[in-house]
């Protein structure tokens, strides 16, 4: 299949909204920022959008305020061999080729359409009781839940197996013989599926402590079953290995907007007055990378939610990172959330 680069340029005054759109038509993983006539101006990741959203910017904001201006490039004639050599020892994922300052082409680390395979180990949270959705889980596991005729745990699955993941472990409690005769040894995936029963409910980090010795020696991803997301797992892990953290937690920002003018007053005097205002939070979004020294430090059988086992090791320290979620993303918890993931399943693929 053959990949066009111009499809990737943009303009400076496009939106962030206009950049993603691109990010997901195309295969070439970047869009190029370029004047009228196809100056670079800068370049746009999946990684510069993240940032931004980090810093406070929005879909709305033009791309000029979160892109590379100084992206790495090389000449047109370079070896690819070179140019590859030049992206993986500064752990990039394309580079422009340029003639003069004129974008001619664009380079990628790897061939679009071309997929990579890991070894990391995928831990899903499966053994909730479901109680806020009630009746439906009574004789249900949550993650069994089906949406557009497949259970949530198996799209979660698919898609990870879509991103290469083979080696995967599911963490029951509840009914967990509903999940083990419909997925059994993942043969029918073509993967490896491996159990951890929780004989009373451990929280999603004191589940860590039951995975067996021999797991592979690589950052393992953990994710709560009920989550449906579009989320690129392979992004996150990228992000993570790059940046050597011992942990990294997917944010999603959540906006809440007050339905009454908020007045501040003090000592009973009006200060101001803001009508209806909006609040920004990022929130935890049930994704995680945990490296393998924070999995060896959980002690067996003792309760402990990933948030606390998390602070722990920040607080003597150690680099905990975020990785903002831009993607579809919906943590199905309730009766309404389901019955939007029933709608939603339809058009987010």
């Amino acid at each position: 299949m053959k990949y066009d680069w111009k499809n990737s340029l943009i303009k400076p005054e496009s939106l962030l909204r206009d950049a993603l759109l691109i990010l997901e038509r195309e295969p070439l993983r970047a869009t190029l920022v370029v004047d009228d006539k196809c100056r670079l101006l800068g370049i746009v990741t999946d990684g510069d959008i993240r940032r931004g959203l980090i810093q406070d910017f929005h879909m709305d904001s033009p791309v000029k305020d979160v892109m590379n201006r100084e992206p790495l490039t090389a000449p047109i004639g370079t070896a690819r061999n070179e140019v590859v050599k030049m992206m993986e020892s500064n752990q990039f994922v394309c580079i422009p080729i340029l003639k003069g300052k004129v974008v001619v082409g664009l380079e990628t680390l790897q061939t679009p359409g071309e997929l990579s395979t890991h070894d990391n180990p995928v831990f899903i949270m499966a053994g909730g009781f479901g109680k806020r959705l009630r009746p439906l889980t009574e004789n249900c596991p949550k993650p069994m839940l089906k949406l557009g005729g497949k259970p949530v745990l198996e799209i979660l699955l698919t898609k990870f197996i879509a991103s290469g993941f083979k080696n995967f472990y599911i963490s029951t409690h509840y009914l967990p013989e509903v999940i083990q005769d419909y997925f059994g040894d993942g043969s029918a995936w073509n993967v490896k599926i491996t159990y951890v029963h929780e004989m009373s409910p451990l929280g999603t980090g004191g589940a860590l402590g039951l995975l067996p010795d021999n797991i592979p020696d690589l950052p393992l991803v953990l994710i709560n079953g009920d989550v449906l997301t579009n989320l690129d797992f392979e992004k996150v892990l990228q992000f993570h290995n790059k940046n050597k953290a011992a942990a990294t937690m997917c944010v999603k920002n959540h906006e809440y907007q007050v339905p009454f003018g908020v007045i501040n007053i003090d000592d009973n005097k009006v200060v101001s007055m803001i009508e209806k205002p909006t609040h920004r939070f990022m929130i935890n979004a049930g994704v995680y990378i945990v490296g393998q020294n924070i999995i060896r430090a959980v002690e067996k059988n003792i309760p402990i939610d990933m948030p606390a086992l998390l602070e722990r090791h920040i607080a003597i320290g150690e680099d905990v990172l975020t990785f903002p979620i831009h993607e579809y993303w919906l943590d199905i918890g309730r009766l309404d959330d389901y019955a939007r993931a029933q709608s939603d399943i339809l058009t987010i693929g």
